[in-house]
């Protein structure tokens, strides 16, 4: 089994006229806010690596009370500006009992971080013990919450060829690894400075720590492939805009209706003039349509025209009715011919924004809660439509976050991926930037283009190696239309699924199974406590 560490201690750092006591608390979170500032709209995700170094700075040898509650003030540091959107309509109760519980098992991660610092090649334990807590908080409770995943700021980054050798798991581990090596690094330079002497097991190991990222990054390059295997398909992405910010745009249903209408048969002007290809299919946000075309007579008839008047197959989001009480987050594809032929039910749907959880309590922080009076419910099937001949998946918003929501379309048969959201709830804020980033990310995890139509912005066409070739703006009706490759093959990390997070997850365990026993020998040995 792994040793413990016993490598010399470096000298501690320390302030000019700040105490370490104060130091240390400081530094925890700036780890945090480092974090934070490495995630999009900013194209800083090299901050994560000095974040790291500095968390690993923060947790290394402290005892485990200590831990927590330095890992909380990271957590903090990085999870309260990264969800600033959730209070952009509802007020900060809601952004920071959110902030607080993801903070908090942020700091339950750092106590096993703190532990396994006692053994050799910590950085490796370490960096499995962070990638084991996003994977809890990526599950639980209410089917968890992944935003904040390291993976999702690494969109433009150079580790990013490594999504599609094991997904965003491996992705996140790699970071992580890199920026506790980084650490480790400068401890031993300091330990020889200080004694002389280096253990050379945890110079090699500190070294490993950074050179195996990004090694393996290199080596995952050739996974990253753009070409077009099946051909390609032009495609549309409507963005209709809604009538103001916020979610009054609720109220205002048959406006952003008529708005994606509007903007669709415009589009088939601009076809008819020659100034924009004709398109293959055409996709329409989340919400495009909040009224139910099943049970609204109008909202059918303003659909169809403008299905009609492009003559092309049509994905519209729409809100539809579930019996007397509840409601399905629905895609519904649109034939020019035949009118509504398949649908789609969001599996993954929103806690507290689509379905209202321990209702009671909920309302005990905010009033808000009773904006959700008719709550959706998931559906149970993945989404794969056969638009003009080419094999769609579909992925609606939130669910980008989730691993399996995605894989599970390519696996399906999906040739691209089309992420059809609404994030006009939370105006001009990052998080539509952060979801974005998450659609880059999951095009090079599985080799597949994503089209990322947005009620308000941004929109976004993106290729399988993860870079963006149209956008549009913010609040701004626009119509992307673009040439997407289609392909057919898997990568390494759609074939293995969930499994390189389980053998990252089965090494924290080992690791913190590890010192959990070697704590106990040590009590029960003679002379223990004496």
């Amino acid at each position: 089994m792994t040793p413990v560490d016993d490598s010399p201690p470096p000298a501690a750092p320390r302030a000019a006229g700040l105490p370490l006591r104060l130091l240390r608390p400081a530094a925890a979170v700036l780890s945090g806010l480092l974090l934070y500032a490495s995630f999009p709209p900013r194209p800083l995700w090299w901050l994560v690596l000095p974040g790291f170094a500095l968390l690993g700075w923060v947790l290394h040898g402290r005892r485990l009370r200590a831990a927590f509650g330095l890992g909380l003030l990271s957590g903090l540091g990085f999870m309260l500006p990264l969800l600033h959107w959730t209070g952009e309509d509802v007020g900060p109760v809601p952004w920071l009992a959110l902030a607080a519980a993801e903070g908090l098992f942020i700091a339950v991660g750092c106590l096993g971080i703190a532990a396994v610092t006692r053994l050799a090649y910590w950085p490796v334990w370490a960096a499995a013990v962070w990638t084991l807590d996003e994977a809890v908080r990526a599950r639980i409770p209410f089917g968890g919450f992944p935003w904040g995943k390291i993976a999702f700021g690494q969109s433009e980054s150079a580790f990013l060829p490594l999504a599609a050798f094991g997904g965003t798991p491996l992705l996140s581990f790699a970071v992580v690894l890199c920026g506790f090596g980084l650490y480790e690094a400068v401890r031993q330079v300091m330990a020889y400075r200080s004694t002389g002497k280096v253990l050379r097991a945890a110079v090699a190991g500190a070294a490993a720590s950074i050179l195996v990222p990004i090694a393996g990054a290199l080596a995952a390059l050739p996974l990253v492939d753009d070409s077009a295997e099946n051909g390609t398909a032009t495609v549309a992405a409507i963005q209709g805009n809604v009538p103001r910010l916020g979610l009054d745009f609720n109220a205002q249903r048959r406006a952003v209706l008529d708005n994606h209408a509007r903007r669709t048969t415009q589009l088939a002007e601009d076809v008819k003039a020659g100034k924009e290809k004709q398109p293959d299919f055409v996709l329409w946000p989340e919400n495009s349509s909040d009224l139910d075309p099943y049970l609204n007579a109008d909202a059918r008839q303003v659909i169809d025209d403008a299905v009609k008047a492009i003559d092309a197959p049509t994905i519209v989001g729409s809100v539809v009715e579930k019996g007397s009480d509840s409601l399905r987050n629905t895609l519904i594809e649109w034939d020019p011919d035949q009118g509504p032929v398949d649908t789609y039910d969001k599996r993954h749907i929103q806690p507290f924004g689509e379905y209202m959880p321990m209702r009671t309590v909920a309302r005990f922080f905010s009033e808000d809660v009773d904006r959700v009076q008719r709550e959706f419910v998931p559906g149970t099937e993945v989404g794969v439509f056969d638009l003009a001949g080419t094999k769609v998946g579909l992925v609606t918003c939130y669910e980008a976050a989730f691993d399996d929501a995605v894989r599970d379309t390519v696996t399906h048969g999906g040739q691209m991926i089309a992420v059809p959201s609404n994030n006009a709830t939370f105006g001009r804020s990052e998080m539509t930037y952060q979801q974005l980033a998450m659609s880059q990310v999951r095009a090079v995890e599985h080799g597949r283009a994503v089209v990322v139509p947005v009620t308000s912005g941004v929109s976004a066409v993106i290729r399988p190696d993860g870079t963006i070739v149209e956008k549009s703006g913010m609040f701004t009706p626009d119509a992307l239309v673009d040439e997407v490759p289609l392909r057919s093959s898997l990568t390494p990390a759609t074939r293995m699924g969930p499994l390189p997070e389980g053998v990252i997850a089965l090494l924290a365990l080992a690791g913190l199974g590890w010192v959990s026993v070697s704590g106990l020998r040590a009590r029960k040995a003679p002379g223990a406590g004496k």
